[in-house]
């Protein structure tokens, strides 16, 4: 396995590739890896024959300097992780490589980026679409892995490659959860026992949207409400948003007639958690 820090090795690197006539598989991170993006680094092995995963903590995607300063690092024990699954290169570029000095171009996206997260996060997309625009453009790859916890994100990223003409297949995997249904996510590390205990009522939240929609209740705002009470009876959770919206689109919806997403953003402590499941 090879590690690359510098763009132009690792476009050489990916002209080689294609000069053998191999198809790659690209999964990007932010590091602090855990078994949901295992789940995706699988996924793009068993598919591909050449495997790319790249570490890039990307600044211009955090609304908050705060969160960027908090977010775990471990870079060297990832390296290991991803060694063990057999992937073929690591990209882990430096910022002074991604952004360098007179860097002005940003790639931004109407419409997707304003529901849910968007909504709250003013500019965390277009940090997104821009680093995801040079991944893509550095690496060319064939399929890229994307997790269904950050649904939004995916969406996002699919518009892109529609609109941009990217010859870039979009996979979206499941998301991973622990046994008691709380998503894998990097942001778990900062919690406190307590706090991993109260983030419970997020997946709880999204188990008594899908029994109402099971149960063919299909108003958005009853089925707001009732996650809404779900949420609220763990005092230390703040609500940022709960939404039902269209699972194409992302517009909110009032009433679900065809395949629609229940989303929910909830600070638990200082640590804010998103997750989604699909109603159809």
């Amino acid at each position: 396995m090879e590690v690359i820090t510098k763009i132009n090795e690792m476009q050489t690197r990916v002209l080689s590739v294609r000069d053998r006539k191999k198809s790659i598989g690209f999964v990007p991170t932010m590091g602090a890896l855990h078994d949901g993006h295992i789940s995706l680094i699988r996924s793009a092995r068993e598919e591909n024959d050449e495997l790319v995963v790249s570490i890039y903590l990307n600044p211009t995607q955090f609304d908050n300097s705060d969160d960027f300063d908090k977010y775990p690092r471990q870079l060297n024990k990832d390296i290991e992780i991803i060694r063990k699954e057999n992937a073929d290169v690591i990209f882990t570029p430096c910022t002074e490589e991604m952004y360098p000095d007179g860097f002005c171009t940003h790639v931004t996206q109407d419409k997707l980026t304003d529901a849910l997260c968007g909504g709250v996060r003013p500019g965390h997309f277009n940090g997104v679409t821009t680093i995801v625009t040079k991944l893509f453009n550095i690496i060319d790859p064939d399929r890229a892995y994307f997790g269904q916890k950050d649904y939004q994100q995916s969406a996002i990223i699919k518009r892109l490659v529609a609109d941009m003409n990217m010859d870039v297949d979009i996979r979206v995997c499941p998301t991973v959860r622990e046994e008691d249904g709380l998503a894998l996510s990097s942001r778990n590390k900062r919690l406190s026992l307590e706090d991993r205990k109260d983030a419970l009522c997020i997946h709880g939240s999204l188990q008594k949207a899908g029994a109402m929609f099971a149960s063919n209740v299909r108003d958005a705002k009853d089925i707001v409400e009732e996650m809404t009470s779900v949420i609220k009876k763990t005092k230390q959770a703040r609500i940022d948003y709960i939404s039902i919206v269209n699972a194409d689109t992302l517009e909110d919806l009032s009433f679900i007639n065809g395949r629609a997403l229940a989303a929910v953003a909830v600070w638990i402590g200082n640590t804010r958690l998103i997750d989604n499941t699909i109603l159809e």
